[in-house]
């Protein structure tokens, strides 16, 4: 056996209990070992996979037995419509013949199966694919019926199975054109619509329960709802189902059970059985009276009449069926609950039940319509579970699980199963891993993982990894937890789900670091090292690296390398991203990108921002300041620091300069206060006499209300000193926050408008060398408006803190 490619061969005797099955998951080379735990690579460049092709008549038929349920020993049960089923049958048909989809609703037991089965049969000619048979039990997204869809019309095109991406799965079944019956539908609403969408040259035939969640109105399904059978035809199926005319006494009791049951096909079955059993139990003993009853019968010396059955016996007929069956189907039934009732394949009753004829229990109970068929296998009818376990019957459901574990751990372990068959199993061995103990839970979900993946069921395989993670960790085996994780991560990376498939493959490097395995390590971080790549390559192409289109005037040349000297504004980043996209595409266009320097939003205009918000002028907030315009040229390197220093050094000289006009002013209003009686007043503001008027000869001073010209000079004017004067004679360096005069008004006079002179603090003072002016800001102003944020202005000479200047 090739143990690379998946061959299996049941006929083979097995080499070991190892399969090594590699597969292709969409852009994956998948390597499912049960012994170490799955690997996954790239593709190997140059391996094209093979268009997938499409079945052939034969292998639609063969496909098709292997979704009907297995063939029960024993004589087939025969099944006949009633006259009414027939001409919905009819509809049916036609419906579907003319490329409509139709949702067929009635309730459980209503016998939407057989018209399935029915219509099946009718539909064989009418699409190029045939007739494609689905179960949507359990099925609530639309992803897994899709694949089921895509295995049951198309074959790989070698021999290595494959299991197409999302985007290949959507392009491959976008071209089927089959009829599609799609019995137990559970979902509805957008899930349904998105399967619709998928699939529109299919025309599907949705069997559901009055209570599945209703399609949406863009669906545009043909609804047909199937009802209880009528009272004439309730007894006509009656008839047919017991082999014989009914009795007036009969007859009126399947009136009172129609009435009771509202008709459901499934009632009338359960009847027909019960008289089946009455008339064997009572034919039994009229006929042979006098004899004694056999070793292997199981019917008692002294049997009395057996009467019809009450109508709450014909409406819940479980309890009564149950107790007439044989004893291998009791224990069958049994199994049944213990497993939420799911019933195994009966190859496996024998082992199940110890009971070599336990198979043929199946056929007995399907007789009795204690089951019914769900896709390629069969469960207890609806209400029969609830009935059987309130009788009893689910007692020992702990012990059962457990035997029903221990096999199938046995089972799907074997070399000679193939997946395929594990597969069809698949509710079997799920409900069986739900209901086990945790040491059987683990083992069976070691041992069905890998056969689930193989088989493509990578639903029944999520499942059961999460199960046997949940198991193992109840259980401490962190060797088995590393490695379920390990397969959910490797399942997740297969799927797209990065995300997941990070955090699972995490954990269980992490377990597998604890307990020092070294190559369950390196193949984590080798998938782990995949997740990376194609987040890397998502990342990649969500946000693609920008690339600006040239001027609508033409390219732009390639700059010679050097110094740059800007000969006009550059496209801003906005703007260069909203050229139309018909430029970038244009003929013989340029491969050239636009440079782009985009402009500092953060950078101030002007040393008046700089220090608008460390000396704020007012205490309400300021509006939030308005976005710079973009750079009109782009600056060399050179002019860039130049810029920048002469920045600084202007920033530093303000600041300096703030720092002595707060000391004076602070020192001006300690003296400037008057000793008198009069009010105190303090002013902040000095008081300086207008440009070309001298205070100094003036006996009082320069009064505001006696001078009107006087007003207010710029705190940082220089005064002109007399030739031959001394600087403590003739003129006094202005001190910003101090006013010139020869003394204070009286205090009698009013309010003080003048300060006295403020005496300079001992210190040395600073040489500074006489500048010249020669800009025209540095001539005191006649008048000074105040504003909101003080601007000072550059000029080619800088204001001193002490000191006089000397005019020219």
């Amino acid at each position: 056996m090739d143990r690379t490619q998946g061959q299996l061969d049941p006929a083979e005797p097995s080499s070991g209990p190892a399969r090594v099955v590699t597969l292709t998951a969409g852009d994956f080379t998948l390597t499912v070992n049960p012994v170490d735990g799955s690997e996954i690579e790239p593709l190997r460049p140059g391996a094209e996979r093979a268009r997938p092709r499409k079945r052939d008549a034969a292998g639609r038929a063969a496909r098709d037995t292997a979704a009907r349920p297995p063939v029960l020993p024993g004589a087939p049960a025969s099944a006949r419509l009633t006259p009414a089923r027939e001409e919905e049958r009819a509809r049916l048909v036609r419906l579907l013949s003319l490329g409509r989809s139709v949702r067929l609703t009635g309730p459980s037991g209503s016998g939407r199966s057989g018209l399935l089965d029915a219509v099946a049969a009718d539909c064989a000619g009418v699409a190029p694919d045939g007739v494609v048979r689905l179960s949507g039990y359990g099925q609530q997204q639309p992803g897994e019926l899709l694949h089921a869809l895509y295995a049951a019309v198309y074959e790989a095109p070698d021999e290595r199975p494959l299991r197409p991406d999302r985007e290949e799965l959507l392009a491959r079944v976008r071209e089927i054109g089959a009829v599609v019956l799609l019995d137990d539908l559970e979902m509805g609403g957008a899930a349904l619509d998105e399967l619709l969408r998928a699939t529109p040259e299919c025309a599907y035939l949705l069997a559901a329960t009055p209570d599945t969640k209703a399609p949406s109105g863009a669906s545009h399904l043909e609804e047909v709802f199937l009802g209880g059978l009528g009272r004439a035809e309730s007894v006509e199926f009656l008839e047919a189902g017991v082999g014989r005319a009914l009795t007036e006494e009969e007859t009126a009791w399947a009136g009172d059970l129609r009435f009771a049951s509202e008709g459901l096909p499934l009632r009338f079955v359960q009847a027909a059985a019960l008289l089946r059993q009455r008339d064997e139990l009572n034919g039994t003993r009229g006929g042979d009276e006098d004899e004694e009853p056999g070793v292997f019968e199981e019917r008692h010396r002294d049997a009395a009449y057996v009467p019809l059955p009450t109508l709450a016996e014909g409406a819940a007929p479980a309890e009564l069926l149950a107790s007439r069956v044989s004893e291998s189907a009791r224990a069958v039934l049994r199994i049944a609950c213990a497993l939420g009732g799911e019933l195994p394949h009966h190859a496996h009753l024998p082992a199940l039940v110890g009971d070599t004829h336990a198979d043929a229990a199946v056929a007995e109970l399907l007789g009795c319509g204690l089951l019914t068929p769900v896709g390629p296998r069969y469960r207890l009818a609806s209400g029969v579970a609830r009935q059987l376990e309130d009788v009893g019957y689910g007692d020992p459901a702990a012990e059962e699980a457990r035997t029903a574990a221990r096999h199938y751990a046995w089972w799907t372990g074997h070399a000679s199963v193939t997946p395929e068959r594990v597969a069809a199993e698949a509710d079997a061995v799920l409900a069986a891993l739900a209901g086990a103990d945790v040491v059987a839970a683990v083992l069976l979900a070691r041992t069905a993982a890998p056969a689930f993946a193989a088989s493509l069921h990578w639903e029944a395989w999520e499942r059961v990894l999460r199960s046997g993670a949940e198991a193992a960790r109840k259980a401490g085996e962190v060797a088995e937890q590393a490695y379920f994780h390990h397969e959910l991560g490797v399942l997740a990376l297969c799927e797209g789900r990065l995300d997941r498939a990070r955090a699972e493959l995490e954990a269980s490097i992490g377990l597998k670091g604890a307990l020092a395995d070294k190559r369950g390590t390196v193949a984590g971080r080798r998938a782990l090292a995949l997740v990376t790549d194609r987040e890397a390559a998502g990342a990649a192409a969500v946000s693609p690296p920008l690339r600006l289109a040239p001027p609508v005037g033409g390219a732009v040349p390639a700059a010679a390398p050097g110094p740059v000297a800007a000969t006009g504004p550059t496209v801003p980043v906005a703007l260069a991203a909203s050229v139309a996209p018909a430029a970038l595409a244009a003929p013989g266009a340029s491969e050239a990108v636009t440079a782009v320097v985009p402009a500092r939003r953060d950078a101030p205009a002007n040393l008046a921002e700089v220090f608008a918000e460390p000396f704020p002028m007012s205490l309400k907030p300021s509006p939030a300041p308005a976005l710079a315009p973009p750079v009109a040229a782009r600056p060399v390197a050179g002019s860039r620091k130049r810029t920048v220093l002469l920045a600084a050094a202007g920033a530093l000289t303000v600041a300096a300069l703030g720092t002595v006009v707060a000391l004076a002013v602070g020192s001006g209003d300690e003296e400037a206060t008057p000793a008198g009686p009069g009010p105190k007043v303090s002013s902040t503001t000095p008081d300086v006499p207008a440009a070309g008027t001298d205070t100094a000869d003036e006996p009082g001073g320069n009064d505001s209300a006696g001078d009107p010209a006087g007003a207010d000079t710029d705190a940082g004017a220089v005064t002109e000193a007399e030739p031959g004067a001394t600087p403590g004679e003739g003129a006094v360096a202005p001190t910003p926050g101090a006013s010139r005069g020869a003394g204070p008004k009286p205090s009698g006079s009013g309010t003080p408008s003048r300060k006295p002179p403020v005496v300079p603090p001992k210190t040395s003072p600073v040489a500074s060398p006489p500048t010249t002016s020669t800009s025209p800001s540095s001539s005191p102003s006649a008048s000074v408006t105040p504003t909101a944020t003080p601007t000072p202005t550059t000029s080619a000479s800088a204001p001193t803190a002490t000191g006089t200047g000397t005019g020219t």
